[in-house]
């Protein structure tokens, strides 16, 4: 089969120049993938919670405890689509419930799903390249009134929806409605708007009176005598002053000013007052420090009417905000953060209690960031082995630029993650780091945990020191093992997947384990790795051909007897990446190279005419598949270099013809990565692999192994040459 016409190939424009061809995947990868930081919203607690799964808890019996049958309640939001797609969603009921997107209706509750409130139904729907509007309408039964609502899939897609009325827009979440007796078609006729419509929109985000009059302080912290609370914002100068610009204030309770982190003004009692502030031309920091002495409890702060060329400005981007100020507390005296530790965003502020963050002036409402890149600053198991390969790629042909990218990204996660851990308790699910901070699985953490570890050679990675523990932690003594120690998965997305033992797993597991040994000088990791690549041999290799059996089912107690290609990959990888690591008189090296040398064996028998592997090994009517091609290339390379092949020369030439087959059929011209298998579940059926698992373009399964075999290519070259 060909992916694009030949004049499209990679091939054509470089031709035997592996740089090049790394040059182009690399470049498109990163133009595609720019490094944008996480986005700050609003978000009021007065709205809905989530789960662990990260969809939305709507239920209205507890909010409105007087509503009469029939009535009905609506949640509205909107939804972001970078393009035309179909998402899932998943909907558990507690009552009748019927959902619209963009004014068509997409589900309709039965008998079945409201008497299941347990039960998450997934239903697809199709999104509009832009804004999607979404209304759930719920109506009142003897049974209770609401659902849970939200992503399908959250692991992949943890959809964070936006509030769609002007007054709020920008902010995370839903708005709701009061009970009412009009229907979902009256609603929609009339169209949906934030006043003077059918019904009034909640929470409400207006301050009473008393609470206006109270200040500002004491109608978001209360008033507790001692206590002290920060007010933040950046005061903007377009001219260059030759003087102190004049301010001019009022407070209640004692108030200090700093200025980019020098005091300017302080005063123990409330007061009247002016003040001459130095501002260096652009954003300057402004941090107001107030004590609680009791009562009225808040702070007033301006330029002077004759200033010109100031404004205030929000401190940080912060959608959904109107004000210019954030505010955080209140503390007692030993935790009073220093007014130069406030631009720390990533950094929950110690109030002697459960911790604080920024919030705005408004009723219940705080910041919180959220990941809305597709790919940068995500943390997941291909994206491990994509940065993988780009940082590797980056050493080999001397791109500092390129690991520099790599090292942003993963300090972007690894360095909010008490920050994630403490969002995702305050608010049920963080809105970062969805799978790092709620680790259930070798996937979310062991490839992008070994990708991490590896990066420190290049430079440091604020966080990586409590990433790197936690993980570890959690494969040594939390991850389902069976009694001999193996590896192996209890729970699954759905009940066939319980119980067994997936050859994906070691890449998932031994390159942490044996990275992490060295990183915290502890043998029994490596003594882990070791003996999971030995285990999994026991359980899934079919030594009548020398390769592996995808899966390992408990529940029947046989492997699949599927060699899958991107699973037979990840051995093969895994236990190159193993011995690479291994200290020559490890008492199991040679078992390591005996079973290396046999699925070389194997495999190299299943190598295709063009130089690629098929996604079924022993299946060529099903499609040559990139991934398990490049990692075996990958594999075969570093044997050839460091010995381990007792007759390289075949192996030799099988690398040639695979680089040379992945530049003329899966690389296109453009760095376009091409026939990488999407992730898969498993099957005792070959068909399943072959029909119903196609290939997707630029999956990150591939891109960063294609880069990992040209790397080896390179260098085995290098090493021939040499010799």
């Amino acid at each position: 089969m060909t992916y694009f016409e030949p004049n499209e190939s990679v091939f054509n424009k470089q031709f035997h120049d592996v740089e090049g061809t790394l040059r182009t995947i690399a470049q498109r990868y990163i133009g595609a993938n720019p490094p944008h930081p996480y986005v700050y919203r609003l978000f009021s607690k007065d709205g809905f919670t989530r789960i662990h799964d990260y969809r939305y808890v709507m239920d209205f019996q507890d909010r409105w405890d007087q509503m009469r049958l029939g009535e009905y309640v609506y949640a509205w939001a909107k939804l972001w689509s970078d393009q035309p797609a179909e998402l899932n969603f998943g909907i558990s009921c507690y009552s009748s419930t019927h959902i619209y997107v963009n004014g068509v209706r997409v589900f309709a509750s039965n008998i079945s799903d409201e008497m299941a409130p347990e039960r998450k139904n997934v239903f697809r729907a199709q999104m509009n390249k832009g804004w999607n509007e979404f209304l759930l309408q719920f109506e009142k039964t003897a049974n209770g009134c609401g659902g849970v609502f939200g992503t399908g899939s959250y692991k992949n897609f943890p959809l964070h929806f936006i509030c769609p009325t002007p007054g709020r827009d920008g902010q995370e979440g839903w708005v709701y409605s009061e009970p009412t007796m009009a229907d979902a078609q009256q609603m929609l006729a009339e169209g949906l708007k934030e006043s003077g419509g059918l019904t009034q929109w909640l929470p409400n985000l207006g301050w009473s009176e008393e609470a206006r009059q109270s200040g500002v302080f004491a109608r978001l912290f209360g008033a507790e005598s001692g206590r002290t609370a920060i007010a933040w914002t950046k005061a903007r100068s377009t001219v260059t002053r030759e003087k102190p610009a004049r301010w001019i204030g009022k407070h209640d309770g004692a108030l200090k000013l700093y200025v980019n982190g020098t005091e300017v003004y302080a005063a123990a009692q409330s007061a009247e007052f002016q003040v001459d502030i130095p501002l260096s031309f652009g954003d300057n920091d402004i941090a107001a420090y107030s004590v609680c002495t009791g009562g009225k409890w808040g702070f007033e702060l301006e330029p002077a009417q004759e200033e010109s060329g100031l404004s205030l400005t929000p401190p940080f981007p912060v959608e959904g905000l109107k004000d210019n100020w954030l505010y955080l507390g209140t503390f007692a005296n030993e935790h009073i953060p220093a007014a130069e530790e406030l631009p720390v965003l990533n950094r929950v502020y110690n109030d002697g209690r459960e911790g604080t963050y920024w919030r705005a002036d408004l009723p219940n409402t705080w910041v919180r960031p959220y990941l809305e890149n597709t790919l940068f600053a995500k943390w997941n198991y291909p994206l491990g082995v994509t940065l993988y390969g780009l940082m590797q790629t980056g050493a080999a042909i001397g791109r500092r630029d390129y690991i520099d990218y790599v090292l942003r990204h993963v300090e972007q996660s690894a360095s909010f993650d008490e920050y994630a851990l403490w969002d995702g308790k305050q608010y049920g699910a963080a809105g970062i780091n969805n799978q790092l901070a709620l680790i259930d699985s070798l996937d979310d953490c062991g490839s992008f945990g070994a990708t991490m570890l590896a990066a420190l050679e290049y430079g440091k990675v604020e966080g990586s020191e409590q990433v790197a523990a936690r993980i570890a932690a959690y494969i040594a003594r939390v991850q389902d093992r069976l009694p001999n120690g193996a590896l192996y998965r209890v729970r699954g997305s759905v009940d066939f997947m319980k119980d067994t033992l997936w050859c994906d797993d070691l890449y998932m597991s031994v390159p942490f384990l044996y990275r992490y040994s060295a990183y915290a000088q502890d043998a029994s990791y490596m003594e882990d790795a070791v003996k999971q690549i030995l285990l999994y041999k026991e359980y899934l290799y079919m030594p009548d051909q020398q390769i592996m059996s995808h899966v390992y089912d408990f529940k029947s107690d046989r492997p699949t007897l599927v060699p899958w290609g991107r699973g037979n990959g990840w051995v093969l990888f895994s236990l190159a990446e193993l011995l690479g690591a291994l200290p020559q008189e490890h008492a199991h090296r040679e078992a390591l190279l005996v079973f290396y040398r046999e699925l070389c064996e194997g495999y190299l028998r299943l190598q295709g005419a063009g130089g690629l592997w098929h996604q079924v090994l022993t299946d060529p009517t099903s499609y040559e598949e990139t991934s398990c091609t490049s990692m075996f290339m990958y594999a075969f390379a570093k044997g050839i270099r460091n010995g381990w092949l007792l007759q390289p020369e075949a192996y030799v030439h099988a690398v040639m013809k695979g680089w040379e087959g992945l530049t003329k059929i899966s690389i296109d011209k453009f760095g376009n990565v091409y026939g990488v298998c999407r992730g898969s579940g498993y099957s005792f059926s070959g068909r399943y692999y072959r029909d119903e698992l196609p290939w997707l373009l630029n999956d990150t399964h591939g891109i960063g192994i294609v880069m990992l075999a040209g790397v080896e290519v390179m260098q085995v070259q290098r090493f021939l040459k040499e010799k």
